[in-house]
């Protein structure tokens, strides 16, 4: 079985890890066929697909959108996406304008608790300029010894009811999975298991991405127990959706599962990848 990672982050967003070098560290734990997803911006592909063809690696476009639902903030991936497709590419520009308001309100928040100098921080944690996330201010927090990890400063600071939260609009569900199917991709509804909803409203959730052009769902990743990865492969059976598979690494020390080294998706699920040339 070829050793699929289709969920993964390099320093075009929020990752610790080139694209070159992201690539490179598949290699290394024998990854065949890798999706690049950062978080709404799709600036690292070109750079990742030529290291994947010097390490004879299958490369998937992918970026990972921000959205809104009742609410709730949830992530979709997009897999198979022409990154230049215009629809797609005014969408992402559009999220990461308002990644930039959102973080300018969570210096603010920070501030008002007396951390100061968190924006400056964050921004110079995401170097290249193209985007601004939760992640590069908890980095900041660590560096600056308010918390002994991310995993930790997120607890503490930047989740609802902490004092670096600042609440944001994303984009609506409706449009990401337009995006991603017009621009030729597979929209996945990316781990599931890390939202706050009951039973109802996930069947709600699961039944409405399918109806809006909605394609599969992330089976086995980082934040899913075991339980959990079983309970969405029955979904994703129930509902006929694809499922995926994908670490959601970030980088050395900072992930759950490193690259390519997570479970198996079971037997009985249809793989989001069952059709791909050189995948299936």
């Amino acid at each position: 079985m070829l050793n699929i990672d289709l969920h993964c982050h390099s320093t075009a967003s929020d990752g610790l890890l080139s694209p070159t070098q992201l690539v490179e560290h598949a290699a290394t734990q024998g990854v065949a066929v890798l999706a690049l997803t950062d978080h709404d911006d799709v600036a690292g592909l070109d750079e990742a697909r030529r290291a994947a063809v010097e390490k004879n690696i299958v490369f998937i476009n992918g970026v990972e959108i921000s959205v809104n639902w009742r609410g709730q903030t949830l992530h979709i991936v997009g897999l198979g996406i022409d990154p230049e497709h215009p629809q797609l590419a005014q969408g992402l520009t559009s999220i990461r304008e308002g990644r930039t308001v959102r973080a300018g309100k969570i210096a603010a928040q920070l501030d008002k608790f007396g951390i100061h100098g968190s924006f400056e921080g964050a921004c110079r944690n995401a170097g290249n300029g193209h985007l601004i996330g939760r992640l590069h201010f908890a980095r900041f927090l660590v560096q600056q010894g308010y918390a002994k990890d991310v995993r930790s400063v997120f607890k503490k600071y930047l989740v609802k009811g902490k004092p670096g939260y600042a609440p944001h609009q994303w984009a609506p569900l409706s449009d990401a999975i337009d995006w991603i199917r017009n621009s030729g991709g597979r929209a996945v509804i990316a781990h599931p298991g890390r939202y706050k909803l009951g039973k109802g409203a996930l069947d709600e959730l699961l039944l409405e991405f399918r109806t809006l052009g909605g394609e599969a769902i992330e089976v086995i990743t980082a934040s899913h127990t075991p339980e959990q990865s079983m309970l969405f492969a029955r979904h994703s059976q129930r509902l006929g959706l694809l499922a995926s598979r994908g670490s959601d690494f970030h980088g050395p020390g900072e992930s759950y599962f490193d690259l390519g080294r997570m479970p198996p998706l079971p037997d009985y699920c249809k793989p989001v990848w069952h059709d791909w040339k050189g995948a299936a």
